[in-house]
């Protein structure tokens, strides 16, 4: 069979139809970009011979486009019987058609029937092994299904040409021989050797096993009848002994008298516990009236001791509070002291300034004179440059600013936590004169608690006005640091205040920017160049606007800041030692608060203790706790006497359970008696009705005859294991002459790759198992995938002249089938695909244009296709 024209319409991306014609006998080359319908007319040719036209399965409704329609194929092939169209069409009213010279011969089933038997005839497709579909370039890709038929086409094209010589060695009859040899050893077991379920093997195994059941089964039961008439004559025996009146009588009398010393020990025991009771009510008088008398003296200890300690800790709060008190006096003097020190301080590092700025000021005035006169005939465009690149130098940076930014930040955390740990004012007016005290207008009440943050003015009727002032930041001195930071980078940067800072930051990023744009202009205009004086002019401050002549020597000034910052120091020492001891008073106070508040509590407690106590004097509680003890003694005594006049409860109550267990339990094993002897009266008759020893003889036959029967079916079963090992091996011991076609028809294919290199076959799958090179075995699966791809055509080719040899020529169909070949080896492949296009017809669909231009071969094209009608089916 060789292809002359296919055209396909609704298939896929082919809403319209189109037409592939042309082909020759040879090599026929289809290239083309991707997406342009190679891959879809491939499939198309699948379904043509695959898929019949009445089922609507997955692979069909792949092929329908987007758009909705039935897919259509129309391939001409020519045969040894001449010309033939054959056409399908799926989904919508699908039909199958084949025409010979125009003439209608099979349409439907029968068109179906004969496209099939082309197909198997010619072996044109997946199962021939020649059609190779879009990234399946290895022999054994495709489905379970395809993979199978593909190795039975090749099994059976190699045993078709391996010739009657080898007919019992390699051919079909060792093929059938071996295939029946299988088909017997499977109707009797699996794969593993194991009885197939539902074959004779396994029925003969379940047989003899069903009658060995039946016979263990039937000999038990002959044990249980001789256990049964044992059991019942000893049943009857007990039964006897149980029911004798004599022994009845033995049971009875002695649980009568068991009954009667069990009621009389439980009345004397009863008495005994009233007794008890007794004794145990006076016992527990006496101990209260003890527990009365020991916390009435302890509740007076406890309060006099929580007096004494009370006034101890009265007097020890005063001492602490006077002592706080000077604690305090001490550090607002010290506080004042460093504030003066500071104000010297500041005072002294203005005048360093100034003494610093004088001297700057006459080195930059003579610097200024130098360059101004070296400057002084540049044009216009340099003095403006020079004019913004001195305002560019002056002024805060950038980081100066986030700096006092950061210390602004600082100090305003310091102040909210000075206003956290403020010191508070407490107010207790005198009985009579709640009121007399007001803060702006409004009189304050009683118990107020005032924080001291800001300056506070109280006034207090009939006295005047009191103003308290906070002395600082707090204790820690955080703000006074944060503010004293904040003014010295200020000063550092000659400025009064942040928002100065800010406006001059803001106008030195301004003269930046001017100075950037006058720089690049004078740049273009003066090649040769100034810029070092420019840089050196710019970089000198800007003239100070004050007058420096009241500014001191600097000598002078460095002396006076010296020791303004020593009594600085000196003070801050003398204000931190005031602060450990003024926090060491504080504490100290508030220990003797808690000491005292804590001795007031227990005070209270005491005397509320003492004050729910009953009052009784010691007198009267001596003569209850005597006639209480009294009481007690005497009925210990009664209750002593009783218990040792009580029987013992425990041992009759024993032996009225005893006595009550016998009784029970004779008359439980009488009755279990009589039940066991109807159930054996009943087995006894049932089996001895059942002849169950003739029945276990019979068993024993079946079961020798069934065992006999199992053991020739085995032996039959290892015959067919070991014949099908002998044909195995026979097979295998002639797998060179098996695999001589093919080997011959590649060779020459192989030498244009690898010279010298050979083969070697797998017997099962009947496909290449290593490339021998250079005398080395290399496992195919583990060859590179460009070597994998190359291989697989080879032999592809080569069972491809098989067919071809064997009357039953077929194209061969390759889509994109070298898809990882480099370009050295992509030559002698065309080579090859030249070689075998000699007498076959081989078909190339390939997107690689520019590298398949050196195949050569019948270039073909897709063309548009006008129809008669509306479908393919009409041509």
């Amino acid at each position: 069979m060789k292809l002359r024209r296919v055209a396909v319409h609704n298939l896929r991306r082919f809403t319209s139809p189109v037409e592939l014609s042309g082909l020759s006998d040879g090599l026929n080359v289809l290239a083309a970009p991707n997406e342009q319908g190679k891959s879809t007319l491939f499939d198309g040719l699948q379904a043509l011979f695959f898929t019949a036209h009445g089922g609507r399965p997955k692979e069909i409704k792949a092929l329908q486009p987007h758009a909705g329609g039935a897919p259509e194929v129309l391939a001409e092939v020519e045969t040894d019987g001449g010309l033939f169209t054959l056409a399908k069409r799926w989904i919508s009213k699908p039909r199958a058609t084949v025409h010979r010279d125009g003439r209608l011969i099979a349409q439907a089933d029968e068109a179906e029937a004969w496209i099939a038997r082309l197909a198997a005839t010619d072996a044109g497709g997946p199962a021939g092994l020649l059609w190779v579909r879009q990234g399946l370039t290895a022999l054994d890709d495709g489905s379970k299904r395809e993979s199978e038929a593909a190795r039975e086409v090749r099994r059976d094209l190699l045993s078709s040409v391996t010739g009657e010589v080898e007919a019992m060695t390699g051919g079909q009859r060792m093929d059938a021989a071996l295939k029946r040899c299988r088909a017997e050893l499977d109707n009797y077991a699996t794969a593993t050797g194991r009885p197939r379920t539902g074959g004779p093997w396994k029925a003969a195994q379940d047989r003899a096993e069903g009658l060995r059941a039946q016979h263990e089964e039937m000999a038990q039961t002959v044990a249980a009848l001789q256990d049964d008439l044992s059991a019942r004559k000893r049943a009857r025996a007990e039964l006897a002994e149980l029911t004798d009146p004599e022994a009845a009588e033995r049971r009875k009398s002695r649980l009568t008298e068991a009954t009667a010393a069990f009621a009389a020990a439980e009345r004397h025991a009863a008495q005994v516990d009233t007794l008890t009771r007794a004794a145990d009510t006076a016992r527990l008088r006496r101990d209260g009236l003890l527990t009365r008398k020991r916390a009435q003296a302890e509740a007076r200890a406890e309060q006099a001791e929580a007096s004494t300690q009370a006034q101890a800790a009265r007097a020890a709060r005063a001492t602490t509070d006077k002592a706080q008190t000077d604690a305090q006096d001490l550090a607002q003097a010290a506080r004042e002291t460093l504030t003066a020190t500071r104000a010297a301080l500041a005072e002294a590092e203005q005048r360093l300034h100034a003494a610093q700025r004088a001297e700057r000021a006459q080195d930059t005035a003579r610097q200024r004179a130098e360059l101004t006169d070296r400057l002084s005939k540049a044009e216009a465009l340099r003095e403006t440059a020079d004019a913004a690149r001195a305002a560019a130098a002056t002024g805060p940076t950038a980081d100066d600013l986030k700096t006092l930014e950061r210390m602004a930040a600082a100090l305003e955390q310091a102040r909210a936590l000075q206003a956290a740990s403020a010191a508070r004012l407490e107010l207790r007016y005198a009985p009579g004169h709640q009121g007399h005290i007001r803060r702006d207008g409004t009189a304050l009440p009683d118990a107020t608690s005032l924080p001291l943050i800001a300056t506070t003015d109280l006034e207090i009727d009939g006295i005047g006005q009191i103003r308290f002032t906070p002395g600082g930041k707090g204790e820690d001195g955080s703000v006074d640091a944060a503010s004293e930071a904040l003014t010295g980078a200020l000063r550092r940067l000659a400025v009064d205040t942040i928002e100065t800072a800010r406006a001059q930051a803001d106008a030195r990023a301004q003269a930046e920017r001017r100075l950037s744009e006058a720089t690049s202009a004078l740049k273009a205009h003066a090649p040769k160049g100034l810029d070092a004086l420019h840089d050196a002019l710019a970089a000198l401050p800007a003239p100070l606007a004050d007058d420096a002549g009241d500014a001191p020597a600097l000598d002078e000034a460095n002396a006076t800041r010296a020791k303004c910052g020593a009594d600085r120091i000196t003070a801050e020492t003398a204000l931190e030692t005031a602060r450990d001891r003024l926090d060491a008073a504080r504490q100290e106070a508030a220990r003797a608060q808690a000491a005292a508040q804590a001795a007031e509590d227990r005070l209270t407690r005491a005397e509320a203790a003492l004050s729910r106590i009953e009052p009784i004097s010691d007198a009267a509680l001596t003569a209850e706790l005597a006639q209480a003890e009294t009481a007690l003694t005497e009925a210990e005594t009664a209750c002593t006497q009783a218990k040792a006049a009580a029987p013992d409860l425990e041992n009759t109550k024993a032996a009225l359970a005893r006595a009550q267990s016998a009784d029970r339990a004779a008359d439980d094993t009488i009755s279990r008696l009589n039940m066991d002897l109807a159930r054996l009266d009943e087995r006894v008759r049932r089996n001895a009705d059942g002849a169950v020893e003739e029945r276990l003889e019979e068993l024993l036959q079946d079961l020798t005859a069934a065992e006999a029967d199992l053991a020739r079916m085995t032996r039959e079963v290892a015959v067919l294991q070991r014949l099908a090992t002998a044909l195995e091996a026979a097979r295998i011991a002639a797998r060179d002459r098996y695999f001589t076609p093919v080997a011959n028809t590649l060779r020459p294919l192989l030498q244009l790759l690898w010279p010298e290199a050979q083969l070697d076959w797998d017997d099962s799958d009947l496909l290449p198992r290593h490339l021998i090179r250079d005398g080395r075995e290399e496992p195919v699966d583990i060859l590179s995938g460009g070597t994998q791809e190359q291989l697989a055509l080879l032999v592809r080719l080569a069972f491809a002249r098989l067919l071809a040899q064997d009357g039953r020529a077929a194209p061969v169909i390759l889509d994109d089938a070298l898809v990882y070949t480099d370009d050295d080896r992509i030559e002698r492949m065309f080579d090859a695909l030249h070689r075998q296009a000699g007498d076959m017809q081989i078909i190339v669909l390939t997107c690689r244009q520019r590298a398949f231009r050196e195949l050569g071969g019948q270039q073909l094209s897709l063309q548009p296709l006008r129809l008669p009608g509306d479908s393919l089916l009409d041509m």
